[in-house]
């Protein structure tokens, strides 16, 4: 319940905010303004339009943000002369003139309340040097906002640009050397079938052959990966075996055989199932069968990477997704990974712990890669190439939870409530424009109605995103304005 008092000039000039104007001054808030006697509960609502602004005399206030479905308070104080409401007024229609908190009492308070109106043509009137330049500092700081955000992402488009070039080349650099190679070993198994084919050999020779080179084919698909020692061993005993059987070079054709997962047990099988004089040819056309299978494979798997990387760079970018959809929260964390590789270098250990009975949620996917690699960026340059990367996700309470959690030193307490301001950044000069953190939070918190907060001490950290399971509808909010 509210009620309307007289207004005492003294009692205005009692307040920080009042203390240095004039008695005319005074006089002439009193005659705009009015004394409201406010009950417990609301006094305005976030979002509303914002008519009146508001000063406490008396009383306790406690302003709040809405995140998804909650009611988030900001503050709480009892401090004589501090202000809420229509504080902006004076910007006039140049920015949406709407309450940016929710503002109550929690017992019977008295406000000194201006109509926006009137508190704008005032603060005109009496300030006009300090009006201009709080406008240029409101919209030079945002349009400097805007500039810097959008030099940061194009910064990191860079980033991930060069890795992904990195990346492609390393594949289609193999593709390109065992397409090479292989084309001498197709030369080298056509000459040896012409000497086959012109030799005193019978046709049920040559069927032997055939029968032997497909066993090696489907023995190499099921070739088992050795350690360096088990490989070494296995080497060693191929080659003494050619060499106890009059082959020549058997060193160098142990390595082929024993990569396709050829031993000298399955070379017995072929010395039983050949005669004698037609061994050597037997093994050195198995050789060339060998090395083209493996070159085979190893274009296979490289064009394969290759197709992933891209596959991951159009998930990544989401160019060819709607903005809003419903999303595996797996596939863009698996995505902006595979994206950072390069990055993240070999000296990070990433650790993926994936509760994959997670449902699919409602999100904006390019703005959620977005935040996942300002998060993992951060992380990794506080580790500064060495240490443990762990992405984990959970439910908590009904919502979806991402972590991540890195072996750095940590974020010093005396700086923990600012990382998330925009500009605020501990990197050097040049290296940071501290807005990746700002950025993040008002894609995860602004836009998603979910929550993004840390947890740090030397040696762990974690940053942690809250999203709602589900939503009603996409928010028109830009989270990056």
């Amino acid at each position: 319940m509210t009620s309307t008092l007289p207004c005492n000039p003294e009692e205005l000039r009692s307040l920080f905010l009042f203390e240095h104007l004039s008695d005319e001054q005074l006089d002439r808030l009193c005659a705009s303004g009015r004394i409201d006697s406010v009950g417990p509960g609301p006094v305005y609502a976030e979002g509303d339009p914002a008519t009146c602004f508001y000063v406490l005399l008396e009383g306790t206030v406690v302003t709040s943000r809405r995140v998804g479905t909650d009611d988030v308070e900001v503050n709480r104080t009892s401090m004589r002369g501090v202000y809420a409401g229509a504080f902006q007024a004076y910007l006039g229609d140049r920015v949406p003139q709407l309450y940016t908190n929710s503002l109550r009492v929690t017992e019977p308070s008295r406000f000194f309340v201006l109509s926006a109106d009137e508190f704008a043509g005032i603060v005109r009137e009496w300030f006009p040097m300090a009006v201009h330049l709080l406008e240029g500092l409101f919209f030079g700081n945002q349009t400097f906002q805007q500039v810097v955000s959008q030099r940061e992402r194009l910064l990191a488009l860079g980033s991930l640009s060069a890795g992904l070039t990195h990346e492609l080349n390393n594949p289609a650099a193999a593709a390109l050397r065992a397409t090479s190679a292989l084309r001498e070993r197709v030369a080298g198994m056509r000459s040896k079938l012409k000497v086959l084919a012109g030799g005193p050999y019978r046709q049920s020779d040559l069927d032997t052959l055939i029968q032997v080179q497909e066993r090696a084919v489907e023995r190499i698909a099921k070739a088992q990966e050795l350690s360096p020692l088990e490989t070494s061993d296995q080497e060693d005993a191929v080659a003494d075996w050619l060499d106890e059987h009059g082959i020549r070079g058997g060193w160098d054709l142990a390595p082929v055989f024993v990569q396709a997962g050829l031993d000298q047990e399955w070379l017995e099988q072929v010395a039983a199932a050949v005669d004698p004089e037609l061994l050597e040819s037997a093994v050195r056309w198995l050789n060339y069968t060998v090395e083209t299978e493996l070159l085979m494979n190893e274009i296979e798997d490289s064009t394969t990477r290759v197709s992933g990387l891209v596959n991951a760079a159009r998930q990544y970018s989401q160019l060819d997704r709607a903005p809003f959809q419903v999303v595996d929260i797996h596939e863009l964390l698996d995505s902006t990974l595979q994206m950072l590789a390069g990055k993240i270098g070999p000296g990070v250990q990433v650790v993926r712990e994936f509760d994959h009975t997670l449902p699919r949620i409602p999100a904006y996917p390019g703005e959620l890669n977005q935040v996942w690699t300002n998060l993992i960026d951060n992380a990794v340059s506080a580790m500064e190439g060495s240490g443990t990367l762990t992405v984990r996700t959970s439910r908590d309470h009904g919502r979806l939870v991402v972590d991540f959690l890195d072996t750095g030193p940590g974020v010093p307490a005396e700086i923990r409530q600012r990382i998330f301001e925009p500009f605020f950044t501990t990197k050097p000069v040049g290296q940071g424009t501290g807005l990746g953190l700002d950025i993040s939070w008002r894609i995860v918190v602004n836009k998603h109605h979910g929550d993004l907060d840390v947890a740090s001490e030397p040696g762990s950290t974690r940053f942690r995103v809250r999203l709602p399971l589900t939503a009603d509808s996409p928010d028109t909010e830009e989270a990056a304005s």
